[in-house]
C-alpha cells in the first residue's frame, strides 16, 4: 500500500520567530553569536532583515551595508547558517537596540503577512546563491553611496528580499528582486553621471 507523501511543513512567519528572539533576548547585552544559535536555519533570512532594517537608521547605512555582506557572501559560498568573525560574533551589543527594531518590526510583519504566504516554490540552494548576489551588490551601495537618505530604498529592498526568503513567498521574492534590478541600475547611472561630472570640472580648471 502507498503512503501519501508527507507534506512539507509551513514556515514559521517572520513575525513569530522576531517575538520569540525578543522574548528570549538577554537583559542588557547579547551577542551575535547568541543571535546566530537561537535562529538556527532561518538565521540567513532574520539576520539580513534585522539589519536592513537598521540600515534605514541615518548614519548606520554604512555598518549595515559592510556587516550585511557577511551573510551574503556566505549564501553565494552554500553555507548552511551564516558566521560572523569572532571578534564580531562575541562583541556585546545592548539589547535595547535589538529590542528596538523588534518591537517596530513585529506590528508591520504581522500586517504584511495577511498577504505574504508560501507561492512559486523555487529551488532553495539556486535561490540562496542569487539571494546572496543582490544582496552583496545593494550593500555595496549602502557602503559607496553614501548621500543623505540615499539609503532608504536600497535597505527596504533588502529587507523585502529578506522576508520573501523567510516566508517562502516566490511572487513577492519577483517583486523585491525586479526592484533590485532597478535600484542597482539607477545607481550605477547616478554614479557614472558623478564621475562624469567630476571629470568635465576637473577639465573646467
Amino acid at each position: 500500500m502507498l503512503r501519501p507523501p508527507a507534506e512539507t511543513p509551513a514556515p514559521i512567519p517572520a513575525s513569530v520567530i522576531l517575538q520569540r528572539l525578543h522574548d528570549e533576548v538577554p537583559a542588557d547585552h547579547f551577542t551575535l553569536g547568541w543571535l546566530m544559535r537561537s535562529l538556527h536555519t532561518r538565521s540567513f533570512g532574520i539576520v539580513m532583515l534585522l539589519i536592513a532594517l537598521a540600515a534605514i537608521v541615518p548614519g548606520l547605512s554604512i555598518v549595515a551595508g559592510l556587516l550585511i555582506m557577511i551573510p551574503a557572501l556566505q549564501m553565494i559560498a552554500g553555507k548552511s547558517v551564516p558566521a560572523f568573525p569572532s571578534f564580531i560574533a562575541t562583541r556585546s551589543l545592548p539589547t535595547r537596540h535589538l529590542a528596538a527594531v523588534v518591537q517596530r518590526s513585529i506590528p508591520l510583519l504581522r500586517y504584511l503577512e495577511r498577504v505574504i504566504h508560501p507561492r512559486w516554490h523555487t529551488p532553495l540552494e539556486a535561490t540562496k546563491h542569487l539571494i546572496g548576489a543582490i544582496v552583496v551588490m545593494l550593500g555595496a551601495t549602502l557602503v559607496f553611496i553614501p548621500i543623505p537618505l540615499s539609503n532608504v530604498v536600497p535597505a527596504l529592498v533588502i529587507a523585502l528580499i529578506s522576508l520573501a526568503y523567510i516566508e517562502e513567498d516566490g511572487v513577492l521574492l519577483s517583486i523585491a528582486l525586479l526592484a533590485a534590478v532597478i535600484v542597482l541600475t539607477t545607481a550605477t547611472v547616478a554614479v557614472w553621471a558623478m564621475i562624469v561630472g567630476a571629470k568635465w570640472i576637473i577639465g573646467l580648471q
